[in-house]
């Protein structure tokens, strides 16, 4: 986003995450800083830093599902340069959301053209028709640049059997 949109990154965080819930927000590389990561359970706070590096990196990066809340002893409420540990999946305490990631398939770094965009938002669209009729609920839809997303609400605790039942569900889906 070429200007700072405040109110929908506001939006996006209020929808993705609980007002006191723990998240990571994470800048890939951001130049000399590195890997930028921090720990947010202040909403403003993390507001405040996605949107100062916002336009200025690759991506900003926020945890779709909540964190450990001791995550916040290695930087509360605050973005720390050259980042040696960031979340990984035993940091997550609970599943809230099942992604479904739409991109096409090109080398690394190098970016969709507009057809292949365009078809990749049709793929998800078609998707998401396919999962209603299934009697899915609907997802929050997502435009990546590159692809879509689709985000399906889920309350799954964060364990082995619920990775199982994540993994085969996405692979059932792309088998569509």
């Amino acid at each position: 986003m070429s200007a700072v949109d405040r109110p929908m990154i506001r939006q996006t965080l209020e929808r993705l995450h609980p007002a006191s819930a723990v998240a990571e927000l994470r800048i890939l590389d951001a130049g000399r800083a590195g890997t930028v990561s921090g720990y947010f359970d202040d909403r403003d706070t993390m507001v405040d830093a996605a949107a100062r590096w916002s336009g200025k990196a690759p991506a900003v990066y926020v945890t779709l599902n909540p964190c450990a809340p001791a995550l916040l002893a290695r930087a509360a409420n605050r973005l720390k340069d050259r980042a040696k540990q960031t979340s990984s999946d035993a940091d997550i305490v609970q599943r809230r959301w099942l992604p479904l990631d739409f991109d096409p398939v090109r080398p690394a770094g190098i970016s969709s053209t507009d057809a292949e965009h365009a078809a990749a938002l049709q793929r998800a669209q078609d998707c998401r028709s396919w999962l209603q009729g299934l009697s899915w609920p609907a997802p929050i839809s997502a435009d990546s640049g590159n692809g879509a997303h689709l985000l399906f609400r889920i309350d799954l605790p964060n364990d082995e059997a619920s990775r199982t039942l994540v993994k085969r569900c996405l692979e059932a889906v792309a088998l569509y």
